[in-house]
């Protein structure tokens, strides 16, 4: 069976030579993390996000003097992923291509009321996700899927705590909104 994360992990382990083995053993334990954000970037569309997971290793590994020992490998590559993915959609804007919507995948339960019911109200979660505006989808991926505490979120993004934490807020009132439709 294909695996993005088992071919860029084999893909890495036989290439690039100067990248010392901790780091490379490193990167590739964060592939599946990295592939989580960059999905959810794309708004739950597959394809584009293993693409942007890929083009932010490529891009990594080519700027790997770049990177500080002793920092933080996720914040950096978040932060790579995030001007990557920025930097897509200012083209696809100029372009005047619109980002397609991923259909929801099935999920296995029990109870096929319950099941229906999470079905729903994950398909509404999702779409309501998707309609956050890009800063405060950030940082819910980043806050409430990763589980980044807000300091982290903060250095990942090179903002201020003060706005990961009032973007989260806003992000959580609107998505309870949307989700619940209550305030």
């Amino acid at each position: 069976m294909y695996s993005p994360n088992r071919c860029l992990g084999k893909w890495l382990m036989k290439s690039n030579s100067t990248l010392d083995a901790d780091l490379r053993r490193e990167l590739i334990a964060f592939l599946p993390r990295l592939r989580r954000f960059t999905r959810s970037l794309a708004a739950g569309d597959e394809d584009v996000g293993d693409d942007l997971a890929q083009s932010t290793v490529a891009k990594a590994l080519a700027s790997i003097d770049s990177f500080r020992p002793g920092t933080r490998l996720d914040s950096w590559m978040y932060r790579i992923a995030q001007n990557i993915w920025i930097d897509t959609l200012r083209t696809e804007r100029a372009k005047g291509i619109a980002v397609p919507e991923d259909a929801l995948e099935n999920l296995v339960g029990e109870d096929g009321r319950e099941v229906a019911e999470m079905r729903i109200d994950l398909a509404a979660t999702r779409r309501a996700i998707e309609e956050l505006p890009d800063d405060q989808r950030a940082v819910v991926m980043l806050v409430l899927v990763d589980g980044l505490s807000y300091q982290d979120a903060s250095e990942t993004l090179g903002l201020p705590i003060g706005t990961v934490m009032s973007r989260l807020s806003r992000a959580r009132a609107m998505l309870t909104e949307k989700v619940f439709g209550c305030q």
